[in-house]
């Protein structure tokens, strides 16, 4: 079987960049003439996003992003894709590459202890170890580590209140946390450091890494990976899921909620289903009716152009 002719790159690095402005058009005018489509966002703690496109191209993308100020290490995390995962190409500017609302926490100055995917299964075994899923519920609702503890938070900028709330049954305990790519653990690890845990570690690489290296008969991983493009969701070995997506309230979707009444492909979900009025859902239909057409003529619909999710 010939290779997915796509390659997907999940990337990030937190650098000083004194004026991110200034780097953006140089990078999407690079983008751009190599055909990528993603998202990439810039800060001036350094660069985050997802981007796709023939190897070649991510190669070129991947060398300039590495001649940026201290990106030489930049962090990358490979999958494959048969078709463009996105619909056209973004670079933003940002205050923060991971919205987290700690403006005095700096990764840079220290993280939690990196653990391998190798060594991961280990440590999460040991009945000593609290292992957090610093995700978003959406995320976990499609597939966490075998007794990990869920947040339950709706953003990332909700997890420093809610580690707040549990300090007391977390303080003096070894704590290891993980995330999609690796980017939010960063800046967990060095928040809880700077709240005074210093037993801290975070999984390399995040659950990609992970997914991709550890075998599926030794994997301590349950379920898929939410991922932030249209695949949805991956498992073992990087391979596409079977989970959807519901253009209504953008929320995952699987095999059993498909098979649900409350759903209806492009207009409702049981996560939406009751929070929606008629109008609204009429909306949607019609929005549907329109992406299914422009399908049909080999066009991208702008309703399936804003659907795309946002980056992690």
């Amino acid at each position: 079987m010939p290779p997915a002719p796509i390659r997907v790159a999940a990337l990030y690095r937190f650098a000083r960049f004194e004026n991110p402005a200034s780097m953006r058009g140089s990078l999407l005018d690079a983008c751009v003439a190599n055909a990528i489509k993603g998202t990439l966002l810039l800060a001036r703690e350094g660069i985050n996003g997802t981007i796709a496109g023939t190897p070649d191209a991510i190669d070129a993308i991947l060398a300039h992003i590495r001649a940026l100020p201290d990106c030489a290490g930049l962090e990358v995390k490979f999958s494959a894709a048969d078709t463009l995962p996105f619909h056209r190409m973004k670079v933003r500017i940002k205050r923060e590459v991971v919205t987290m609302g700690e403006p005095d926490i700096d990764p840079l100055k220290g993280t939690g202890h990196y653990v391998k995917p190798a060594d991961w299964n280990a440590l999460i075994d040991d009945p000593d170890t609290i292992v957090i899923d610093t995700r978003n519920d959406y995320e976990v609702k499609v597939g966490t580590f075998a007794g990990a503890i869920d947040p339950q938070t709706h953003s990332f900028s909700e997890f420093p209140d809610w580690f707040r709330a549990h300090r007391d049954e977390l303080s003096g305990k070894r704590i290891a946390m993980f995330c999609t790519g690796g980017i939010r653990c960063e800046k967990s690890t060095a928040f809880l450091k700077s709240e005074g845990i210093e037993d801290v570690h975070h999984l390399e690489g995040g659950i990609l890494k992970y997914l991709e290296q550890v075998p599926a008969a030794e994997s301590r991983w349950e379920g898929e990976c939410f991922v932030f493009d249209q695949r949805v969701a991956v498992g073992h070995g990087l391979e596409i899921g079977t989970h959807g997506l519901c253009h209504a309230c953008r929320m995952p979707v699987s095999t059993e909620d498909r098979a649900s009444p409350l759903y209806e492909e492009g207009i409702s979900c049981p996560a939406c289903h009751d929070s929606r009025d008629d109008a609204q859902r009429a909306g949607y239909a019609e929005r549907h009716r329109q992406v299914v057409l422009a399908e049909a003529r080999g066009q991208a619909h702008v309703g399936a152009v804003r659907s795309e999710q946002r980056g992690s």
